[in-house]
């Protein structure tokens, strides 16, 4: 049952993975081209106008939709991931459901215990839930022992917990990239950027103001860009693997309780 339900999302996972990318570079070029780069942000000479943001950030040059596109990647699966997460944990709070899951195991109820499971929903209630189904299932066999039938039901915990969270980290290894790229990826607009202002200080005669501008603006633009896309994808991968841990700390423990319960009910 639990691969029955885990295939799915792995496929839905994946269009968003594979579809995501190569549109947000294609709507950052559009932005860049055709919001960024409209005539109306420009005077007459090309350069922009004052307190025209857009057009100041278009000279910012080809490495900003670039950098605007990982932005839009970064907000995309940030989202995506908060969602998913927040399904994984069900109804209500998962704290107020691994209490309740705890004091009927404590009471030896085993099926009131599934009933919150199924209750709760999320990949969190799906790995408890078949741990206290192979819970009631070995009650049922007599020919193991007392601590093979613990092992058989710590695996399927195992198992179901393998099948469900992977599924939760999915795209994640996408936010820690950009998190690294995007400064690097700045880094190359910057020093373009200083060599376009560089090479106007270089020229003969009189250096062209507007061209040493432009390229400070360029290398500033793109620094400013990188930086805040590197940000926002480590503050919200930090959030989202949060999120995770204390999820798997639930279930860890949850398991565990599972587990003892067994071996202290049916202990000789």
């Amino acid at each position: 049952m639990s691969q029955a339900k885990a295939t799915p999302k792995k496929a839905s996972k994946n269009i968003i993975g594979v579809v995501t990318i190569p549109l947000a570079f294609v709507v950052s070029l559009i932005v860049y081209l055709k919001v960024l780069g409209d005539p109306s942000h420009f005077d007459a000479k090309g350069d922009p106008l004052p307190g025209d943001y857009f057009g100041i950030i278009y000279k910012g040059g080809p490495i900003v939709p670039i950098l605007m596109a990982m932005f839009i990647t970064t907000f995309t699966f940030a989202i995506e991931r908060l969602l998913t997460i927040t399904k994984a944990k069900g109804n209500g709070s998962i704290e107020t459901f691994l209490q309740k899951v705890k004091f009927n195991l404590e009471s030896n109820n085993i099926q009131a215990a599934i009933q919150e499971c199924e209750k709760q929903k999320g990949s969190v209630a799906n790995v408890i839930q078949a741990g206290l189904h192979k819970y009631t299932e070995m009650e049922k066999v007599a020919d193991l022992t007392v601590e093979q039938k613990v092992l058989n039901i710590s695996k399927e915990i195992e198992e179901s917990t393998t099948l469900e969270l992977p599924m939760l980290e999915k795209n994640l290894p996408i936010l820690a990239t950009i998190a690294t790229v995007a400064t690097l990826v700045a880094l190359l607009g910057t020093v373009l950027g200083m060599i376009r202002a560089f090479a106007a200080l270089a020229s003969s005669g009189t250096p062209d103001p507007s061209a040493l501008a432009a390229g400070i603006s360029e290398a500033l633009i793109n620094t400013a860009i990188g930086i805040a896309t590197s940000a926002f994808a480590i503050i919200f991968y930090n959030i989202c693997t949060g999120m995770i841990d204390k999820l798997t700390y639930g279930i860890d423990e949850i398991g565990f309780s599972i587990s003892q319960s067994f071996a202290t009910k049916h202990s000789k």
